[in-house]
């Protein structure tokens, strides 16, 4: 698996279909230092509405990812075989979690896989269940890594929540020359 995040290619899941591998072109990225935090969302922060966590409870961020109901998604690409195998690569240090809390509840989170050798980060999922509980985690997720001095965070297609949180499409050749 970490080869394939490594060379631009991720597990993708359609009904019927098994779990197929994709580099879609064009790559829907966020460049950390490029996090558009709206002036609402900036309040929310300042409340400290949410206390964040990093890779304190990998587990259950994926499980609520694979449980979440997505408008317009049928099922999930994250099965029980794939939660095992994230799990793995979380016990070695390669995938990672950043989990939401709102009074010790666990509210929202994100993981993906972290290619600490090439400075990017390849978002997975992510979930909410309080509004801007997702948004909170990508926030300090965006923030941490520009102060690490990543390249970039690979959302892999286009929605537009991330758009309209600073993602931006790049062809598939520009996103391959980052992870050199």
């Amino acid at each position: 698996m970490v080869n394939a995040y490594s060379t631009g290619i991720f597990p993708w899941f359609n009904v019927g279909q098994p779990i197929l591998w994709w580099s879609p072109d064009p790559r829907m990225v966020l460049f950390p230092q490029k996090i558009k935090v709206s002036k609402s969302m900036r309040k929310v922060l300042r409340e400290n509405t949410f206390t964040i966590t990093h890779n304190e409870n990998f587990l259950d961020v994926i499980l609520n990812c694979k449980r979440i109901k997505r408008e317009g998604q049928l099922d999930t690409w994250i099965t029980n075989d794939m939660v095992a195998a994230y799990l793995e690569l979380f016990e070695e240090g390669i995938a990672e979690s950043v989990e939401v809390w709102q009074d010790d509840v666990l509210v929202g989170g994100l993981y993906g896989i972290n290619l600490k050798d090439k400075k990017v980060f390849c978002g997975e999922s992510m979930f909410a269940k309080k509004s801007n509980a997702s948004k909170a985690g990508l926030i300090w997720l965006s923030r941490k890594l520009t102060e690490e001095s990543y390249k970039l965070i690979d959302c892999q297609v286009y929605t537009d929540h991330l758009a309209s949180m600073g993602a931006e499409e790049i062809d598939r050749e520009q996103f391959l020359g980052f992870l050199e």
